[in-house]
């Protein structure tokens, strides 16, 4: 196989890597991006999951458990080797559960900030390099709304969600230097399998639906295009005005 590690980013074709893209949002992040003819590398933590979306995509997969940072180090590396370089990160891996706060073990809470959280943190700290090597690049964190309002029993989420906020605001001033762009999303409610038993019309969203994972994915794109070449430590909220509706009440 030829090294390609050394080769212009004016030569190559963008690489795009997407954690948590085996379902969901995730995948719908992976095919997005694939349609904009990036090289997407497709990873989850079940690695056959991340196998299927990329043979439906004709694009690569591996198997990455974002809270091992030795997993991390192999991938990106793995990816450079091949591609040339990591242009986009997309940290969208992500787990939750609902439970009272009496109810929340330490281990529960410290595996959902492992992956929310720490997950993330290791994928921005393996890419950097990488990224900076190749002259600039862009972060995309997905938070959540849950980040910016409460909601009972999700204290462990929530928490993972807006330490997220702060980490794409800190490493957007940091990283700026390099031509790194960091931005986050914030979706509402999304069907996906981690909200398959939450009642949408409990929500009382103004657009009257929830989102779809493509739409939510189109947003990702955007923000990891050229189009948004001066955006960044941005906060995207992409929930049919949710939570301008529980804003309004509030004031």
């Amino acid at each position: 196989m030829i090294d390609t590690s050394q080769m212009s980013r004016r030569d190559r074709a963008t690489v795009a890597l997407v954690t948590g893209a085996g379902r969901g949002i995730g995948a719908a992040i992976a095919r997005a991006l694939s349609e904009l003819d990036y090289v997407v590398v497709v990873t989850d933590a079940v690695e056959r999951r991340a196998e299927s979306v990329a043979s439906s995509l004709n694009a690569e997969s591996a198997g990455l458990d974002v809270a091992d940072e030795g997993q991390w180090k192999a991938v990106v590396a793995t990816t450079e080797r091949r591609h040339g370089g990591v242009d986009v990160l997309v940290n969208n891996a992500g787990v939750g559960f609902a439970a009272a706060l009496d109810r929340t073990s330490r281990e529960k809470w410290d595996g959902v900030l492992a992956t929310n959280l720490t997950g993330p943190f290791l994928g921005c700290k393996a890419v950097a390099p990488v990224m900076r090597r190749g002259g600039g690049g862009v972060i995309v964190n997905v938070s959540s709304i849950d980040a910016i309002r409460g909601r009972e029993g999700l204290h462990a989420y929530a928490a993972s969600k807006a330490g997220l906020r702060g980490l794409g605001q800190s490493l957007a001033v940091e990283l700026a230097a390099d031509g790194i762009r960091v931005n986050t999303v914030l979706p509402g409610l999304v069907p996906t399998s981690m909200t398959s038993r939450v009642d949408p019309g409990s929500f009382d969203i103004p657009l009257g639906r929830a989102a779809q994972p493509d739409e939510i994915a189109q947003v990702v794109a955007f923000l990891a295009s050229p189009g948004a070449s001066y955006v960044s430590g941005a906060e995207v909220v992409v929930d049919g005005a949710l939570t301008a509706r529980v804003a309004r009440r509030d004031g």
